[in-house]
């Protein structure tokens, strides 16, 4: 800390506006209004200060001090912060401050989420390599997140585009292939005839034409990679009951894509002539207790497998040609059998459409003995089956003619078949019928490459871990058309094949940036280890993340795939949590008013608009307007640069706004007017710094007895912001409601008579107190606020750390006496009054000024007894209740 200089008291005054130069900070006089170059200069000071203190702060897997563990959903580098950045920050960053204050070891990391699409069309656009856009772009926002003076723990830094980030992705993916977690299969694509290139869906417009050519955008069968969370289903589903403090709806979000996890699939090998495909069929069922009952499958028209080549190919003419003319009433058998796996026998495929089916399983198992509509079914086409289910009035019904699960109870053999079928890899995870593959592989280039190698031989063999990374190559240029870039770059594709050494070829697709976001709150953790993708002691220590901020549109794919790692990682041992968020903060978005033209729709900004009239009109055109609250965006002329509103209002200005008026989880409507409240309150806060020096400086003022009511009210409006505010940062997170209290204790304070700030312990407490508490959401201003506050000669509160910065202090706590009593030999200044006339005050330690008889002659022994006691006879002494008071009633003595 840069030493502030202090200054004379008896003889120096309080700055005015025409002579100051500089905060008091700076020069060791206090500026008695807060004018915008003193607000300017107090972040400017203090933005230093606080970053050297922000730089020094170091976690220690030593300390033993409780650990917190804050994590905004770090950003896409798009090159410039946007409104919804800085709120969500100044979330973050103020619940790290307070829980700093609270002496906890806080984690606050700050990252990028840099690979993905965007970045690769931009580099296309402006003729750019995507890493030199994407690192320029972060280059940018790291200063303007750094300019915000956010206490992020920078040495955490991480970035998903880096080789030392994405070996371990890598390293993920390859520990789901080796437990079975990842494969590769056919799935529909978003097909440019034009380009030759696959879409993603954000680039197909609402005419489902691509962004680029303009061409009706075809649907295509490619393969694609794909990651089975079918199998932690039930554990996601269960693990939500162990996050009572998750937003509800994010909860019932949640779960509602889980749904219950009642029934599994199996899986099913096929036999088409007299061979069988390489993939399985994976069927669902609600009763997989009633598996040997199986007598037959039914497929949707639209299922992938009846769009497959190779399969089509290996089917009759007949069939082929009546599966291309469907209709709903339609039922086809295929030259397709099922084999069971189970009984092993095999049971017809057949294609029909029914009600039954879902958007996700497009496959339906029939099991006539526990279904009437499979029952006519198999009646209908002649078909046998088991009977495997044998019914009981009274007893829970027995399965039968089921092998070794015959005689089970029908719950405990549906736990003993999907256990049996878990062991023998053939399905058998609980899961509902609404769940699906997470389709992970991207055919673009600026991602992770997926670390496989397909070898004519060995199939697709997953690259050793001690030849991770698999780097991602430059390109010279990029044009967006054609299937993945890495196909065209042959000395990185051609390779030899890991296992067998035979030639090989590399995977070409690279990762959804969605798997990058799926652990990098574990990376924070240990962002510098090399040898693995974090320590699990490390992790372990840190984990869980007690409170994550981010947006609505994450609720469910994000924390899904995030929940669907951890549940993984702590399955393997890795982990000793299942769940990696203890609680969500969810924030709304910061709305811009946009001005639409009716008749064209074209959108236009706010200084091309007329509002003086009843109707909204277009300046010049006078067509009709739409007004409108919106996300910001460019396109809409409604967005704010977040630059640019520091510089007029500050950043504690800006953070203080961006907290007030409504909960974090609402949506913000700026409103630069309501900016004004914020302004005048801080000017307020700083009056009545002011007025506590300049109170303090003056000739003592005697406190009356309706004094001690305004100390009552503040004791009492003291108690209640300490409360109310330490539970808004601690639980409930509605700064808003913060605000407002500090508001209100400032209220109190400001219509107290100079009587009780002069005198009052209380008033003392209260304000700084308040500094305190504001210093979270406002640390600068409040730095400068408690220097003030500790720049004077004499405090009335001996329990402050009066040489450390505000947020140095420790917090606040409801008193039941508000004044904690200092040590006996502290120091305390002692009012006296001599026959009910203040008359001077001396310092004496607090065993002195408590104790009746030391306080007299602690008085009779200083100057004021000299003066006024000395050759007087004393009548009585009494010494105060509240404060350090003594009053000396005397009078003449006779003479003799």
């Amino acid at each position: 800390m840069a030493c502030i200089a202090r200054f004379n008291w008896r003889k120096s005054i309080l700055s005015s506006p025409t002579l100051c130069r500089c905060i008091y900070s700076q020069t060791g006089i206090w500026e008695k209004k807060f004018t915008k170059k003193a607000r300017i200069e107090v972040e400017d000071f203090w933005k230093k200060e606080l970053k050297v203190q922000n730089d020094k702060y170091k976690l220690s897997a030593k300390d033993a001090k409780e650990k917190f563990y804050v994590l905004a959903m770090f950003p896409y580098p798009s090159g410039r912060l946007h409104m919804g950045h800085v709120r969500v920050y100044t979330i973050s960053d103020t619940i790290a401050h307070y829980q700093r204050m609270n002496k906890k070891q806080v984690l606050h990391p700050m990252g990028w989420d840099a690979f993905g699409l965007p970045a690769e069309n931009a580099a296309i656009e402006r003729q750019l390599p995507p890493d030199e856009w994407t690192y320029s772009n972060i280059e940018n926002m790291r200063k303007q997140l750094q300019n915000l003076n956010l206490c992020f723990d920078w040495d955490s830094e991480v970035f998903t585009c880096r080789q030392d980030y994405y070996k371990w992705t890598q390293d993920l993916f390859v520990r789901l292939f080796h437990a079975g977690l990842v494969h590769q299969k056919l799935d529909w694509v978003n097909w440019d005839p034009v380009d030759q290139t696959v879409l993603a869906n954000e680039q197909v417009d609402e005419q489902g034409c691509s962004w680029r050519s303009g061409a009706k955008v075809e649907r295509r069968l490619l393969k694609q990679w794909f990651v089975n969370i079918t199998p932690y289903s039930k554990s996601l589903r269960d693990g939500l009951d162990d996050l009572p403090n998750w937003n509800e709806g994010i909860r019932s979000m949640q779960a509602n894509w889980l749904t219950d996890c009642t029934g599994c699939a199996f899986k099913f090998k096929l036999k088409v002539n007299d061979g069988y495909l390489e993939d399985s069929l994976s069927v669902y069922t609600e009763n997989p207790e009633l598996i040997y009952g199986a007598a037959f499958i039914v497929l949707k028209p639209t299922h992938l497998l009846l769009h497959n080549k190779d399969v089509l190919d290996k089917l009759s003419v007949g069939v082929q040609e009546q599966l291309s003319n469907m209709d709903k009433h339609t039922v086809l058998p295929l030259d397709i059998m099922a084999k069971h796996p189970f009984t092993k026998e095999t049971i017809p495929v057949f294609v029909a459409n029914d009600d039954r089916f879902t958007e996700h399983y497009e496959a339906l198992l029939g099991i006539p003995c526990g279904s009437e509509v499979d029952e006519t079914f198999a009646k209908n086409y002649n078909l046998s089956y088991r009977k495997v289910l044998e019914r009981r009035e009274e007893d829970e019904d027995l399965i039968v003619h089921s092998d070794q699960f015959s005689g089970k109870p029908r719950s405990q053999a549906k736990e003993a078949v999907t256990d049996f079928a878990r062991q023998e890899n053939i399905g058998g995870h609980m899961s509902s019928p609404r769940q699906f593959d997470w389709l992970i592989s991207r055919q673009r280039y600026w991602g992770t490459p997926i670390p496989i190698i397909h070898c004519p031989k060995c199939k697709a063999v997953p690259v050793p871990h001690d030849q991770l990374p698999v780097k991602l190559p430059k390109l010279s240029s990029l044009s967006g058309k054609g299937l993945s870039p890495l196909s065209k770059i042959s000395e990185w594709i051609n390779v030899d094949c890991p296992k067998c050494g035979d030639k090989a070829k590399r995977e070409t697709d690279t990762m959804d940036t969605f798997v990058d976001s799926a652990w990098y709150f574990l990376r924070f953790c240990d962002p510098n280890n090399a040898s693995e993708p974090f320590n699990s002691d490390t992790a372990n220590q840190m984990m869980p993340v007690d409170l994550y901020v981010g947006g609505k549109e994450h609720a469910i794919m994000h924390l899904l795939y995030a929940r669907f790692v951890t549940h993984f990682l702590h399955s393997v041992g890795m982990l000793k949590q299942k769940e990696p968020f203890q609680r969500l903060l969810v924030q709304g978005l910061v709305m811009g008013q946009t001005f639409r033209v009716d008749s064209t729709g074209q959108y236009i900004s706010r200084d091309q608009v007329d509002i003086s009239g009843q109707q909204v009109t277009q300046i010049g055109s006078g067509l009709p307007v739409t007004a409108k609250w919106d996300k910001m965006s460019k396109s809409k002329h409604n967005g704010v640069d977040p630059e640019d509103t520091v510089e007029t209002y500050g950043i504690d200005t800006t953070r203080l706004f961006m907290l007030s008026g409504i909960p974090p989880d609402h949506n913000m409507l700026w409103n630069t007017e309501a900016i004004s409240g914020i302004v005048k309150w801080k000017n307020r806060l700083w009056t009545l710094v002011t007025e506590l020096i300049e109170t303090r400086q003056t000739q003592d003022i005697v406190m009356k007895k309706n004094d001690f009511k305004h100390e009552e009210k503040i004791k009492k409006e003291r108690n209640i912001a300490v409360e109310e505010v330490t539970r808004m940062y601690s639980q409930e997170y509605m700064f808003s409601v913060a605000i407002s209290r500090l508001q209100k204790l400032s209220n109190v304070l400001r219509k107290v008579p100079n009587s009780v700030i002069q005198n009052s312990a209380e008033f003392e407490q209260a304000l700084c107190d308040l500094c305190i508490i504001l210093a979270p959401m406002a640390p600068h201003f409040s730095s400068e606020l408690w220097k003030g506050i500790s720049s004077l000669p004499k405090h009335l509160c001996q329990h402050y750390q009066w040489d450390e910065d505000v947020l140095s202090q420790s917090w606040p706590v409801v008193m039941e006496t508000i004044i904690e009593e200092p040590k006996a030999d502290d120091l305390v200044t002692l009012l006296v009054q001599i026959n009910n006339v203040k008359t001077g005050r001396i310092t004496v330690p607090y065993h002195a000024a408590t104790d009746l008889d030391k306080a007299f002659h602690s008085v009779l022994d200083s100057d004021i007894g000299q003066v006024h006691i000395h050759g007087k006879h004393v009548e009585r002494t009494i010494l105060g209740k509240k404060g350090y008071l003594i009053n000396i009633i005397t009078k003449d003595k006779l003479v003799q």
